[in-house]
């Protein structure tokens, strides 16, 4: 299974934390809705990092909050409030969407074949999210203007849960 990226928004719907895996395709002719990397690219030790590529982490964390919303909003009106949105899935990728009690919402974009991840983002929350960044008193308890989560801790665990764990 592969993870592409994942997303923390919180209550005020700005996206506090974003990882992504795998790179865009550079080529226009078969355009991917797949996500870029916001890790930069290392050659000869020197990092490369292009300027449109920021300006795209964010406009892709906005429409994925939309789709999000949207779709929620939707499931909940024709099923109910009983009923939750969990995933869905396209020809490229499937969307994994779980919201706390505190509406912070985790999504995780993988590949079609991959099973439901509502456990691993349960977890995820759980394990990595409420120990390091709830837990840690200089983490503020807002983010205002889009200030993120900023914890090497919860960075490196969430990397080695995605790698070991969801591999």
């Amino acid at each position: 299974m592969t993870v592409y990226s994942f997303y923390i928004f919180d209550r005020h719907a700005e996206c506090i934390y974003k990882r992504r895996w795998l790179p865009r395709p550079t080529s226009t002719v078969g355009k991917s809705s797949r996500p870029t990397s916001d890790t930069p690219t290392v050659a000869n030790g020197l990092a490369s990092v292009s300027g449109p590529s920021t300006r795209t982490t964010d406009d892709d964390a906005k429409l994925i909050f939309g789709t999000v919303f949207s779709l929620r909003n939707m499931v909940r009106k024709l099923g109910g409030e009983d009923d939750n949105f969990v995933t869905y899935r396209t020809s490229q990728y499937k969307l994994h969407y779980y919201e706390t009690p505190t509406n912070i919402k985790f999504v995780m974009l993988t590949d079609v074949k991959s099973p439901n991840m509502r456990v691993a983002l349960q977890q995820i929350y759980i394990n990595l999210y409420v120990e390091y960044v709830v837990k840690n008193p200089l983490s503020p308890t807002e983010h205002p203007g889009g200030e993120g989560v900023n914890n090497e801790l919860f960075e490196q665990s969430l990397e080695q849960f995605v790698t070991r764990v969801l591999a």
